[in-house]
């Protein structure tokens, strides 16, 4: 078997990442397992996270090989025989891109990481969509990392090259004046703020603002033609209803979901619409967040669905701003999403717009927002926008994007 066509696409991509900065996963990953997988969303940088890693190591002696499971090759050949051959070799370490577009790819995984014990598999997938099978499978042998959108800070760091340490929710709404009011030293932050809403939560932005959106909006047709049919089943016929439902969605922000409302607009049973934005949630579209309640209360389907984040919103709503339901649907998203991302337990509240970790309730709003709604409230806070700096328990809310 040859594998000098790997070797040369391997030196290709190594040399397209040197110099680029790297995202806060890296320094938290920890290299040395003998069985490492990173998924996120598509587009959020997972194929560069691999091959940064692979540029700082010594390959002279080809002790790496990277491949992208999605190659003609390794379709036709096969990922087992690929690796295998490689290890008898006397590689090392194999990495394996879009893992999840190869079939049967845990059990041949987990072949490789039982036949071979002195190598190192690592390996990515998008979204909790193809790997959902692969973490059972592989849960005592392999470590999984979730790698999300950019946060605020990382946005500001790719773009503008300041770097800010990240902070911890508590220690935010204990000295949120003082941490912005540093940040606020290197300059104004609010034009980067309204930038990164727009059109900073994937790394591609660094490649062009001008074709931004077409890229994003192919990330999400290959989203919706490829990986949500490959995994879950649903037929690319049926993609069109999925559309549907994310433009609903999009358009009446925040979505208050009614499963038989939506059954009969879109034509499909109940029970293809909870399929449905299930499958939509595990692609990384869609967020839904349940009521803040207990027992028989805690029923099925969300209490509110938000889009994954505002970038997206925008992607498909066609734009964000204008009217104040809008930039209110843009607030609210911004903020799920960041609390989200750091796995924080979001819930929907009666009173306040979020209840995160059971304890801390927030109201979203603009510069003028006032307290009335949560002035009764224990450990309740007012989110403005539109602020630099806040005082008591009013915060700007953009500081929320500096959780990681």
């Amino acid at each position: 078997m040859d594998l000098s066509e790997f070797f040369s696409i391997q030196a290709g991509l190594v040399s397209r990442v040197a110099g680029l900065r790297k995202r806060f996963l890296a320094g938290k990953i920890n290299w040395n397992k003998r069985m490492m997988g990173i998924y996120g969303a598509r587009g959020t940088g997972k194929t560069t996270m691999l091959l940064q890693h692979l540029a700082l190591q010594n390959r002279q002696e080809q002790e790496y090989l990277y491949i992208s499971a999605d190659h003609i090759r390794v379709q036709a050949i096969g990922l087992y025989e690929i690796a295998s051959y490689f290890f008898r070799l006397g590689g090392k370490v194999i990495i394996i891109d879009e893992v999840h577009k190869y079939a049967n790819w845990s059990q041949e995984v987990k072949n490789l990481y039982d036949a071979f014990t002195d190598t190192r598999i690592l390996f990515s997938g998008s979204s909790t969509l193809g790997l959902q099978k692969g973490k059972a499978d592989l849960s005592r042998r392999a470590v999984f990392y979730n790698l999300p959108g950019l946060s605020f800070r990382e946005y500001v760091y790719l773009a503008q090259g300041l770097d800010f340490k990240p902070v911890s929710l508590p220690d935010l709404l204990k000295s949120h004046t003082s941490l912005a009011s540093k940040i606020l030293e290197t300059g104004p932050i609010l034009g980067h703020f309204k930038n990164y809403l727009e059109y900073g939560i994937y790394p591609f932005f660094l490649e062009g603002i001008e074709d931004y959106f077409s890229k994003l909006l192919n990330v999400l047709e290959k989203v919706l033609y490829e990986d949500i049919p490959t995994v879950t089943g649903i037929k690319t016929g049926n993609v069109p209803v999925l559309k549907r439902m994310l433009w609903l969605i999009a358009t009446l922000q925040p979505f208050i979901p009614n499963i038989e409302r939506m059954s009969r607009n879109l034509n499909i049973s109940k029970e293809y619409v909870y399929t449905y934005l299930h499958s939509l949630e595990r692609a990384g579209l869609l967020s839904g967040f349940l009521p803040a309640e207990s027992g028989y209360r805690l029923v099925r389907k969300p209490s509110k669905i938000y889009m994954e984040n505002t970038n997206l919103l925008r992607a498909v709503a066609g734009e964000v701003g204008g009217r104040d339901e809008e930039a209110g649907s843009r607030r609210e998203t911004f903020f799920a999403n960041q609390l989200k991302s750091v796995r924080l337990d979001v819930r929907i509240p009666i009173m306040g717009d979020f209840l995160v970790e059971g304890k801390y309730l927030f109201e979203i709003g603009g510069k003028g927002k006032g307290k009335s709604q949560i002035e009764r409230a224990k450990n309740a806070f007012v989110v403005r926008d539109g602020i630099e700096v806040g005082f008591d328990n009013i915060i700007p809310l953009w500081l929320f994007g500096f959780l990681y």
